[in-house]
C-alpha cells in the first residue's frame, strides 16, 4: 500500500496519475483537506483505495496495523506570501515530523517535498550538499518551515532505510487551475494573453538585472514525476538524502512569456510593471539547481524537457483544451 499526501494539489494529483499509470491502482491511500471541493477535478476518475482527511490522518497513520510500502508526502501549506508562522509550523514542520517518525519506527520508505525557496537570495548558491542546509537563510515563513524540517531530518539518528527529500524549483504543468496567485507564471501568462492580448512582467528592482531578465530554474511537472518515479522504482540504488529537483538551467521570464505566446500561435506583446511591495524584499532574482547529486549518486540521467518543449506541451495539451492529467 502507498500513502500519498497532498493529492488534491498540483503535484500530488499528477503523482496519483503517475502511480495509476505504473500499476498502483486500488492500493493508494490519499490524504488532503477534502472539504475544498474546488480541487476535486484534480483527482476525479483516478483509482484510489481510501480517502483520509488531513485532520485525522496522523492518528490513523500512527495506529494502523496495515502494511505500508511507501509514503509520498507532498502535502503542505505553500503560500509564500503568508507570514503566519504558526500555520506553517503546524502543517509543514510538526506534521512532517510525525510522518517521518512513524516511517522511521516502521522502516517505511519516504519521499517528501522540500523547496528551492529554502535557498533564500541565493548568496550561498544552490547546492544540495547537506553541509550547506543549516547555513541557508530563507526569505519567507513558508521557506523557513521547509528548511527547518530539512535540518531536523538531517539531525535524526533513527531514520527509514530509504528516504529522500526534494527541493522543488519552479514547477509548472497541468492541474494547477486552483492555485490562483500561487500558480506558475506560465499559467498566468496564458490567461493574461487570452484576456488582454499581452503579458505583464515585473520590472527589476535589483541592480544588475534588466526588466524581464530575472531567471528561474523552471521544471515541467512531467520531469518531476519522472524523478520521483525513479526513486519509487530504484530505492535500493538511490542513497537517502536531500536532492535538488530542477533542470540545472535557468531561463528568463522574458523567455517564458515569449514561448507561451509562441505556443498559442501569437506574436509576443510584453509590458513591464512594478513588483508588488509585499513580495519585493523576498523575491528571488536567480535560481538554478545544482543537479550533480541526482545524476551522480541517484543515477538519474534522463533528458529534461526544454522550456520550449515543456511550455508547448502544457499550453497545447492541457491549457488550451483545459484538460487535467
Amino acid at each position: 500500500m502507498v500513502i500519498l499526501t497532498g493529492v488534491s494539489g498540483f503535484i500530488g494529483s499528477c503523482m496519483l496519475t503517475w502511480l495509476n499509470e505504473h500499476g498502483f491502482h486500488r492500493d493508494v491511500v490519499v490524504v488532503d483537506d477534502f472539504y475544498k471541493i474546488y480541487k476535486d477535478k484534480n483527482f476525479e476518475d483516478k483509482a484510489v483505495r481510501e480517502f483520509v482527511h488531513r485532520d485525522i490522518f496522523l492518528n490513523w497513520f500512527e495506529s494502523t496495523t496495515q502494511h505500508i510500502d511507501l509514503v509520498i508526502h507532498l502535502g503542505a501549506r505553500t503560500d509564500t506570501t503568508s507570514t503566519d508562522t504558526e500555520v506553517f509550523d503546524t502543517l509543514n514542520l510538526d506534521y512532517s515530523k510525525r510522518i517521518f517518525t512513524v516511517c522511521a519506527q516502521r522502516d517505511i520508505p519516504l519521499l517528501y517535498a522540500s523547496s528551492a525557496a529554502t535557498y533564500g537570495d541565493g548568496n550561498l548558491g544552490f547546492s544540495d550538499d547537506h553541509a550547506v542546509i543549516p547555513k541557508l537563510q530563507p526569505l519567507n515563513a513558508y521557506a523557513r518551515s521547509k528548511n527547518n524540517f530539512d535540518m531536523w531530518v538531517l539531525q535524526q539518528k533513527n531514520t527509514p532505510k530509504h528516504w529522500a527529500g526534494f527541493k522543488f524549483f519552479n514547477v509548472y504543468g497541468p492541474n494547477e487551475y486552483h492555485k490562483s496567485r500561487m500558480a506558475s507564471v506560465i499559467f498566468h501568462t496564458f490567461h493574461q494573453i487570452r484576456s488582454t492580448g499581452k503579458m505583464k512582467l515585473f520590472r527589476s528592482h535589483k541592480e544588475g538585472y534588466a526588466d524581464g531578465q530575472q531567471k528561474r530554474d523552471f521544471i515541467y511537472v512531467m520531469d518531476v514525476l519522472s524523478i520521483l518515479g525513479h526513486f519509487v522504482q530504484n530505492f535500493d540504488n538511490c542513497p537517502s538524502g536531500i536532492y535538488n529537483l530542477g533542470t540545472g538551467l535557468a531561463r528568463t521570464f522574458e523567455d517564458l512569456a515569449t514561448n507561451t505566446f509562441t505556443a498559442m500561435g501569437l506574436k509576443a506583446n510584453l509590458e513591464f510593471i512594478d513588483m508588488p511591495e509585499d513580495i519585493r524584499e523576498s523575491y528571488q532574482y536567480f535560481t538554478e539547481a545544482d543537479m550533480s547529486k541526482l545524476h551522480k549518486e541517484a543515477g538519474y540521467n534522463k533528458p529534461f524537457f526544454s522550456l520550449e518543449e515543456g511550455i508547448k506541451d502544457y499550453v497545447q495539451g492541457y491549457l488550451l483544451p483545459k484538460k487535467y492529467y
